[in-house]
């Protein structure tokens, strides 16, 4: 017992499920715990800016050369792109066979366009020409004082990194105050991590005390099926690519653990980005594979968000009673592949690319976005979830793909022969 209470994930645990039940007995004063989780996640984002920025430029660095980047970059995109096919195609399935709209019967003349008006207006403002620009920032430090938005970080860091490799050993001094940055910031990190079960203690019970269990009866079909189409997705689609590489998902997930029960308190996959990296490198993956595939597949790897996009417009439309033809479907899926690319760095990024997706079909009204306002929070923690898992496993496969993963340190991480959690004090 005293070895268990001395990790995180314990208490990461203890936190999320205290925070559900005084959610559920107190709500009013649950409501007001929003500031712990809000609070803890604007901490983590303060650093994943320069966090990202340091593991791109060292792993560039890393690699020694441009043609290396370049080949990593583009394996990364390819195996990126063809999941995400995988995750919108089940999605698509799913929605279809279980059909968790069909029988709402929904009137759209009661729909409350309102609730949704904001997402909707900023999802007409998001054409391909403006999601271009806004991958460059005004400034250098613009890209880490403005938005916050991943993409511009990763092509200054890229931009930074190719420079460095282009001046050769002249950069050399550059390059090891880059590496001293990253150990701090990445010491702080490790020192925020120890606040997360107040984040995320806190996050759980706003949710449940905002939203409560009775909301969710309702809706618990799209709920349902959207949280099997994960769970499919994740042990069927990500446990198949994991047996080819040659290691098991589930021991995978067992140990990143702690990451994930962080992840599901706070509904954010950047909440554990820094631990997921250090445990990746600990597995045997070289740091200059994970320094770039991972950084980049929170803007292109983004499992959960493609499925979440899929499932949910055609949900609406059997909500609302409308037949989609398999042309329309289609449509909307490969939509979705697109505008799942923009989510990073975007308050609100579900709802808006999900605006932005049933824009392609007219028939489609998107005030019907109401009907899922009241839950996309609980959505947000599977999607969170599912795209964490799917960045960890990218970095294992390209790094295997690459021909530098260090077989006998995932299998020795994996079976648990050496230290792998995370201790609460070090």
């Amino acid at each position: 017992m005293k070895r268990l209470i001395g990790h995180l994930y314990f208490w990461v645990l203890l936190a999320i499920v205290g925070g559900g039940i005084f959610g559920y007995v107190n709500p009013p004063a649950a409501v007001k715990l929003k500031p712990l989780g809000d609070g803890f996640i604007a901490l983590v984002k303060m650093l994943i800016s320069p966090v990202i920025f340091c593991t791109v430029v060292l792993g560039i660095a890393g690699a020694g050369n441009m043609k290396k980047v370049g080949r990593v970059g583009g394996k990364a995109l390819i195996y990126f792109e063809v999941v995400s096919t995988f995750a919108l195609i089940i999605g698509l399935l799913v929605v279809n066979i279980v059909k968790p709209g069909a029988g709402f019967n929904a009137d759209p003349r009661t729909l409350d366009a309102n609730a949704v008006a904001d997402y909707a207006k900023r999802a007409a403002s998001q054409t391909t020409a403006d999601f271009i620009l806004r991958v460059i920032p005004a400034t250098f430090l613009d890209a880490f004082t403005g938005s916050g938005d991943l993409l511009q970080v990763l092509f200054v860091a890229i931009l930074f990194g190719y420079a460095m490799t282009r001046m050769g050993p002249t950069a050399h001094a550059v390059r090891e105050f880059i590496e001293t940055c990253s150990h701090i910031f990445f010491a702080m990190m490790n020192t925020l991590m120890k606040l997360a079960p107040l984040g995320a203690g806190g996050a759980m019970a706003f949710t449940i005390g905002r939203y409560g269990i009775a909301a969710l009866r309702p809706l618990a079909m799209v709920m349902g099926s959207f949280y099997l189409t994960c769970f499919l997705f994740i042990f069927i689609v990500l446990g198949s690519i994991a047996a080819w590489t040659g290691f098991s998902i589930v021991r995978f997930i067992g140990y990143i653990s702690t990451e994930l029960l962080t992840v599901l308190g706070t509904s954010s996959s950047e909440s554990a980005l820094v631990p997921l990296m250090q445990k990746l490198e600990a597995l045997g993956c070289p740091k200059s594979v994970v320094g770039l595939v991972v950084p980049s597949g929170y803007s292109f790897n983004l499992d959960g968000t493609n499925i979440y996009l899929t499932m949910a417009a055609l949900f609406v439309a059997q909500a609302l009673n409308i037949e989609l033809t398999l042309r329309q479907q289609l449509t909307i899926l490969l939509v979705a592949m697109l505008t799942s690319k923009g989510a990073s760095g975007v308050t609100g990024a579900g709802f808006i690319t999900l605006a932005a997706t049933l824009a392609v079909v007219p028939s489609i009204p998107v005030a019907g976005l109401a009907l899922i306002l009241g839950i996309d929070r609980f959505m947000s923690e599977a999607r969170s979830l599912t795209n964490f898992i799917g960045n960890g496993v990218a970095a294992i496969v390209v790094s295997h793909w690459e021909n530098e993963l260090d077989r006998k340190k995932l299998a020795q991480e994996l079976s648990g022969t050496t230290a792998s959690t995370t201790p609460l004090l070090s």
